[in-house]
């Protein structure tokens, strides 16, 4: 029965690990390597519409903090779905807070960036990850991918088209605008947007697959309209699923919230 159980847990954490990756892959990629520096943005195109500079366009004044709740649906090759809680907590550049729990509330991950650094900790199998950087994750190890973290928190905050993405060309069809462009990265994206809204982002991923990320039924937030569902899907095949419960802005965190300690029984990831 032990080893059921240990098996069970470590399954469940490693879906944790792959959301906290496919959250971010679309608009920063997993990295097989740390880079040296963070991506530059590129330039706006001159002349270019609203619509299509939309990535572009001058940052909005960055709120305090922003708090968003979740829930998660990882589904695997043969259909079998998986649900999971999150929360995140962040303030812009400064600092983030995500933690994902499992069936019945049980914690399976937390994380904790700041300038200084960042950590992991998986409660259920006693173990922790640490680094520094704003690339979070196990450097060289396939099965715990690195992300952009910075690009979490905009990703709640409405930041659909990746940051910094430059316009190649647009036009019209069927009431949307399609939008191509290159990322931070130099990855081409095609992007759909309709009445000011992004509908869908597609791209080729690995092995020249076509990745699709859907976002669904956009409502207010707090005031600000945001897409309730956001439907990942690789070669046709939906594999993550977002749909976002409540965000929050403007409000303090307690200091408990900022410190993530990790027991002298957990042992480092790898070792």
């Amino acid at each position: 029965m032990r080893s059921f159980v240990l098996n069970r847990t470590a399954f469940v954490n490693r879906i944790a690990l792959a959301v906290l990756c496919a959250v971010t892959v679309w608009l920063a990629g997993c990295a097989s390597s740390k880079p040296a520096v963070e991506p530059t943005a590129a330039k706006c195109v001159a002349g270019a519409t609203d619509a299509a500079s939309a990535a572009c366009a001058p940052e909005a004044p960055k709120l305090d903090s922003l708090r968003a709740k979740m829930a998660i649906t990882l589904v695997d090759q043969n259909g079998k779905e998986q649900n999971l809680d999150a929360v995140l907590f962040s303030v812009p550049g400064k600092r983030y807070r995500m933690e994902l729990t499992g069936p019945m509330g049980i914690g399976v991950a937390s994380m904790l960036w700041t300038e200084e650094g960042w950590t992991m900790t998986f409660p259920t199998e006693k173990l922790y990850m640490k680094g520094r950087g704003y690339m979070v994750g196990l450097f060289g190890e396939p099965s715990i991918p690195t992300v952009n973290i910075h690009q979490i928190a905009g990703f709640f905050d409405g930041q659909y088209v990746p940051a910094g993405a430059k316009l190649v060309s647009e036009r019209d069809s069927a009431g949307l605008k399609l939008v191509e462009a290159d990322d931070a990265m130099g990855i081409r994206l095609t992007y759909a947007v309709r009445d000011g809204q992004v509908e869908w982002i597609s791209k080729k991923g690995s092995g020249g697959k076509p990745e699709v990320l859907k976002f669904l039924d956009y409502r207010p937030f707090e005031g600000r309209t945001l897409a309730e569902r956001i439907v990942f899907e690789r070669d046709g095949a939906k594999y993550l699923e977002i749909r976002l419960k409540k965000v929050t802005h403007g409000k303090a965190f307690s200091l408990g919230t900022w410190r993530l300690n990790v027991p002298r029984s957990y042992k480092a990831v790898g070792e």
